[in-house]
């Protein structure tokens, strides 16, 4: 039996010292790196971390700012902010955001189109801890139910926002437009800084044009949050700068006053300042409540106005495009006169009917195709205007000459949109041989010629137009560009205006010639029925001051050469439209129009009434405030 070995103690010494320093050397090691790991976090990193602890603690919220207030020229609001309430998520305080809408859902039944516009703004959002709206105007029994469940729905809250609001609902619209939510195609267009916490833009008109200045400067507020992203405190701020308010040329009353003339029939109305170029009114009819868009409009409701027969979302004033008929007759006698190619004693023999030589078709007068009886007999420009007669203005087409018919009727407006802020506005179409080659790929036609003498064939305009063209004659040729604004704003730039010179070529003599012509439209009466004015019979014979004014037919169907025209026979939609323009007072025009009822038929008879209670109204008005002015009871 060998002996036992005995432990060797210097060797375990040995190995368990080795076994601590190694210990030792990593755990070493290991406090080095987590030294340095603290030095870079606390020292190194200490203001991007302090930052990040700040933002799970502290929130920028944009502020948005208040929309400029618009007023009419007497200083009635026309278009103002109310306060409304909106229920908004914040998303990044909601731990499962699906389940949260679910929930919501349940409580408020939100629509599939509240749902989805919600989340193409949050897919839109530009800022972390920014609030998207998820329904909009909640009612007083909404919000008591949000209220109840609030505090075990961190991330969602009610809100108070200013919304825009339309007091004049229908009346207004296609006068000033309207602010609609923020698309996905305006987002890609707008400054996202300077509509954070804004749901809103001008879309149409006033609105659109003039949105810079309405829209105001967002500010900021800095503000602590909790856990549940509620507010505790609110740390610095900086306040919203208030959009400007417009102060319009526009008159709430006149305005009124056109919209219940037209009565049921659509149509528009333009009225315009002959002195500043303001525009008084501008009716289109039928029109809609702004109010519906401003919050967004359920499909239903916007289906029913888009498909209308009636087209209430369409601007008659300013894109409607018409035939302007016997209405640009003053233009043409002014054209011919200034050109020299007939004078006020130009005679022609209206038997009822005109004719080329050499063409066998007859191009009649609008008596004869009513009544199938002679014409005018013998007629100067005097008698042309205010009977309207057809046959003088084929023959004083044919002498101008398109070439000259087009330059002379641009001078007026026409073919062009000279509104200096309403850039919507159409051009109408002005034709001309360049024109017809140009689009229809044939030349022009004497017969042509005769078409735009009377105001027919490819020639539009619009009511806007129309009324610009009275006033430059109101004005003896003086071009002040028409405009909505009054003050409020320097975005006008006359300089940049797309209207033509003064019309110094025209003698003033046939300034007067025309004008009186246009004065016996209204008020020659008791001369016969083939001698009075077109619209004495319908409006001379009531006013109590003189006023120049035209009226005009233009066909929505053409009438073939051996067919007489007979309204009651024809659809509704198929009769004429019915026009009317004028000024007052006479001497010192302080209103132009133009009214368009479409096919009304009589311009004399449905037309004429509409203008005549509109310069009644601003008439009697300017004598009530020239009264008040002056100190004496009305």
């Amino acid at each position: 039996m060998e002996p036992l070995a005995l432990k060797d103690h210097d060797k375990e010494s040995r190995v368990f010292l080795a076994r601590v320093l190694l210990a030792f050397s990593v755990a070493a090691f290991l406090m080095i790196l987590l030294v340095v790991r603290l030095f870079y976090l606390q020292i190194i990193q200490h203001e991007v971390f302090s930052t990040l602890s700040d933002q799970n603690r502290i929130q920028v919220q944009p502020l948005p700012p208040m929309r400029g207030l618009i007023y009419d020229r007497h200083g009635e609001l026309i278009a103002d902010n109310s306060p409304s309430f909106h229920l908004a998520i914040t998303p990044e305080a909601v731990v499962d955001l699906e389940e949260l809408i679910l929930k919501l859902n349940k409580m408020l039944n939100l629509s599939d189109r509240e749902i989805e516009r919600f989340r193409k703004q949050l897919a839109r959002r530009n800022r972390a801890f920014e609030s998207v709206p998820l329904r909009y105007k909640l009612s007083q029994k909404e919000i008591a139910k949000i209220s109840v469940d609030l505090s075990s729905m961190p991330g969602v809250r009610v809100e108070a926002r200013l919304v825009r609001n339309y007091p004049k609902g229908e009346l207004m619209v296609h006068a000033i437009g309207s602010v609609r939510r923020i698309n996905e195609k305006d987002a890609k267009s707008i400054d996202p800084i300077a509509y954070l916490g804004t749901d809103h833009v001008g879309k149409i008109g006033v609105e659109k044009y003039y949105e810079k200045d309405l829209l105001g400067e967002v500010g900021y507020q800095r503000v602590e949050i909790d856990a549940r992203g509620r507010v505790m405190k609110i740390l610095d701020y900086s306040l919203p700068l208030p959009g400007s308010n417009l102060h319009l040329h526009l008159d709430s009353g006149l305005q009124q006053v056109a919209f219940d003339a037209l009565g049921n029939n659509r149509g528009a109305v333009v009225a315009i300042e002959p002195k500043t170029g303001g525009i008084l009114a501008v009716v289109s009819k039928p029109g809609y409540d702004p109010n519906l868009f401003v919050t967004g409009i359920d499909h239903f409701s916007y289906s029913k106005l888009r498909d209308s027969e009636s087209t209430p979302l369409f601007n008659r004033a300013i894109q409607g495009q018409y035939e302007p008929g016997s209405t640009i007759k003053p233009m043409l006698g002014l054209s011919a006169l200034s050109a020299g190619v007939i004078d006020e004693t130009y005679l022609v023999e209206d038997p009822g009917w005109y004719q080329l030589p050499g063409d066998e078709r007859l191009y009649r007068d609008w008596n004869w195709k009513i009544t199938g009886e002679g014409g005018h007999g013998k007629v100067t420009l005097d008698k042309a205007i205010y009977r309207s007669c057809n046959v003088f203005f084929y023959d004083v087409s044919v002498k101008l000459g398109i070439d000259n018919i087009s330059r002379d009727l641009s001078l007026f407006g026409f073919g062009a949109n000279t509104i200096l802020d309403l850039p919507e506005a159409k051009k109408g179409l002005l034709p001309s041989r360049d024109w017809k080659k140009r689009v229809r790929g044939f030349p022009w036609y004497p017969g042509d010629t005769l078409n735009i003498g009377i105001g027919q064939g490819d020639m539009l305009v619009t009511p806007l137009q129309l009324a610009t063209s009275v006033s430059l004659i109101a004005n003896r040729g003086s071009w002040i560009a028409p405009r909505i604004l009054r003050s409020g704003s320097d975005r006008i730039d006359v300089t940049k205006s797309k209207a033509p010179k003064n019309l110094d070529h025209i003698m003033s003599k046939h300034w007067v010639s025309v004008i009186k012509a246009m004065e016996k439209v209204v008020h020659r009466g008791g001369q016969g029925a083939g001698e009075n004015g077109t619209a004495w019979a319908s409006i001379g014979q009531y006013v109590n001051y003189r006023m120049a004014g035209k009226s005009g037919t233009a066909q929505v169907v053409g009438i073939a050469q051996d067919e007489e025209y007979n309204e009651e026979e024809l659809d509704e939609r198929l009769r004429k439209h019915a026009w009317f323009v004028g000024f007052a007072p006479l001497n010192e025009p302080t209103i132009a129009i133009a009214v368009i009822v479409e096919n009304g038929g009589s311009g004399s008879e449905i037309a004429a009434p509409v203008a005549k209670a509109v310069i009644d109204f601003h008439i009697g008005k300017e004598a009530r405030d020239s009264f008040q002015a002056s100190g004496d009871e009305v």
